[in-house]
């Protein structure tokens, strides 16, 4: 969390490997990822991240199973292992029998629900959500944190979020307050009630 311009986005992007630190070392499962390659952190993506952004960015025109499909297709898996596993990962999100619809049949919620499938399609081991529930109203934001805290109790995937909302930051057990650039406080935060209870090991990077 913390105001606009504080660093949040430029963390994620560090640690999804989208971009690379100025300075400082960044270690992922020991690797040094500074000293990657561009090629050796698109692979480390593929294997081991997943995105979700505020703006959903579904194709359009194109179903919900084929939008799901999409990171299988970058890795060459053949069609049959593309539908089952979209079939899989639609049916996690609570889609199941709706794999034919288009984003425009779909609500914004059900939208979120697709990129988070298209997300974890590939079994991530982290997964990182910008501002997930940006554009959704208050039930549906509840909704897709219910989804994350899920994924996250039930499925061992390590979630990092960027969000401006108090109360979609209580789902997490940790959180670290950006400004100007600098972390100032890096804390649990007041535990939302849908976040409390026992949880499995979750896996980290």
């Amino acid at each position: 969390m913390g105001p606009s311009g504080s660093g949040k986005s430029t963390a994620m992007n560090i640690l999804g490997c989208l971009d690379t630190p100025t300075a400082g070392q960044y270690l992922f499962k020991g690797a040094h990822v500074e000293a990657l390659s561009r090629d050796q952190r698109a692979r480390l993506r593929r294997r081991y991240l997943g995105f979700v952004f505020q703006g959903f960015n579904l194709l359009a025109r194109t179903s919900a199973q084929e939008n799901v499909e999409l990171p299988l297709l970058y890795r060459g898996e053949s069609a049959a292992v593309r539908r089952a596993a979209a079939a899989k990962a639609l049916q996690s999100v609570g889609l199941g029998g709706w794999e034919h619809h288009t984003p425009a049949e779909l609500s914004g919620g059900q939208q979120q629900r697709v990129a988070i499938a298209r997300a974890i399609v590939t079994e991530p081991a982290v997964l990182l959500a910008d501002e997930p529930t940006g554009n959704l109203d208050t039930q549906r934001s509840h909704e897709i944190m219910g989804l994350l805290l899920a994924l996250n109790r039930d499925h061992g995937i390590t979630v990092l979020m960027v969000t401006h909302e108090p109360d979609m930051a209580a789902y997490a057990r940790r959180m670290v307050h950006f400004v100007d650039g600098r972390i100032e406080s890096d804390a649990p935060p007041n535990p939302h009630p849908a976040a409390a209870g026992p949880a499995r090991r979750r896996r980290t990077a």
